[in-house]
């Protein structure tokens, strides 16, 4: 309970809460920034396929009764990130929805205080389409229909399911906003195009010049914080699993972090984004990585040598957070104090770049004789994975 106890009292310095009215601060000293894979989608709610659709999101969130929302909005109010990042947050806009889930998030959830835990708002977001449930113009797997999940440039039962949102304390600039989601997989050079055994490729010549690399999207996001500008570097590659023994899965995820490493190191010349822009990003530029990566360069059935090379990057910096509940759920395993999912890995990261100075770090999950141990007892109590947080300052 201490380093909880910790946790939120930084939070609350950091962020100038106040009882019921919070400020923001115009120029903070630091800043929390976090990701968290929330498993708001409609196949987290309903059972049936036939059911899968935006609407069903909007719907829990109108009722304003879902626990697993209200933990959800519990756990980042503890937190009190600046910015954060939500995985698996369906973007029902995108899906045909007239109404607005972050609002309903925002209204019914966020600003709803859960015991001491006090409200929290987040004025400005970006969410951007995603690749899931878009239907190509070609039959991927050969049944003659073009139908979803099969035949999408990303697993998704419908358009904008698995998406994301990133939601913020400062302004975003949003005419400077730059995302990848049609970024071509074959235009990246020596791109790793999935083989079947017998080493033909797994996707037609018909298929192949068409796939998107990213499964959701891959962005960069640039926040006004004061009189600095910090990059957040958005995504969340597939899992690298589910697939057969062509790998299609496992060399997608290596291709989507390999995109970030080139956009990094500059070897990302080659890059374009949705609006026609060209090229990497600046290497002057501050910013922070975050997402569910969905991979490890120490565990897993991925593909590790694209994580590994990202978190050896000059520019990257990797505060390791830790937490109690992680290392007490997996006692036998080295790296357990460092795993963010309950299903025993670190799949989920907030990098900084090296030109930030790093405070604090943590993955809120809390230990089994901690009070708040019930936000994380299980997926239905809020997620299978935990929120990630890193405090940075600029230098």
């Amino acid at each position: 309970m201490a380093i909880l106890g910790v946790l939120i009292g930084m939070s609350v310095a950091i962020t100038g809460c106040a009882k019921s009215k919070e400020k923001v601060v115009t120029n903070p000293t630091t800043l929390r920034v976090a990701t968290f894979n929330v498993s708001m989608e409609a196949r987290n709610y309903e059972s049936e396929s036939e059911n899968f659709k935006g609407s069903i999101l909007v719907r829990e969130l109108q009722s304003a009764s879902n626990t697993q929302i209200h933990h959800i909005a519990e756990i980042i109010q503890r937190v009190r990130p600046d910015i954060v990042l939500l995985n698996e947050f369906d973007n029902t806009a995108q899906a045909g929805e007239a109404e607005d889930s972050l609002a309903l998030l925002q209204k019914h959830y966020l600003a709803v205080a859960h015991q001491d835990a006090e409200p929290i708002t987040y004025p400005y977001h970006y969410r951007g389409q995603v690749n899931t449930g878009v239907l190509l113009p070609q039959d991927i797997d050969g049944d003659g229909k073009i139908t979803a999940p099969a035949d999408t440039y990303g697993f998704g039962f419908y358009p904008g399911h698995y998406g994301m949102v990133l939601l913020s304390r400062y302004p975003i600039d949003e005419d400077s906003v730059r995302s990848f989601r049609q970024f071509l997989w074959a235009d990246m050079p020596d791109a790793a195009r999935p083989k079947n055994p017998d080493g033909t490729p797994y996707y037609t010549d018909a298929v192949w010049p068409l796939l998107r690399l990213s499964s959701k999207s891959h962005w960069d996001v640039p926040v006004q914080i004061g009189g600095q500008t910090l990059h957040i570097l958005a995504s969340h590659p597939t899992p690298p699993v589910f697939d057969g023994p062509e790998d299609r899965n496992g060399a997608r995820n290596h291709d989507e972090l390999r995109l970030w490493i080139d956009y990094l190191s500059g070897a990302g010349e080659y890059l374009y984004d949705d609006q026609g822009g060209r090229g990497a990003l600046d290497m002057s530029r501050d910013f922070v990585l975050l997402g569910d990566l969905n991979a490890s360069a120490v565990e897993g059935d991925g593909r590790r040598d694209a994580i590994a090379r990202l978190l050896a990057l000059a520019r990257v910096q990797d505060p390791m957070p830790t937490s109690t509940g992680a290392r007490e759920a997996r006692p036998d395993n080295k790296f357990s104090a460092n795993h963010t999912a309950s299903w025993g890995m670190r799949a989920d990261y907030v990098l900084p770049s090296s030109s930030l100075k790093v405070g604090g770090s943590g993955v809120f999950w809390p230990a089994k004789d901690e009070p708040l141990q019930y936000l994380v007892e299980d997926r239905k109590s809020s997620s299978d994975h935990r929120l990630v947080w890193v405090d940075i300052s600029f230098d």
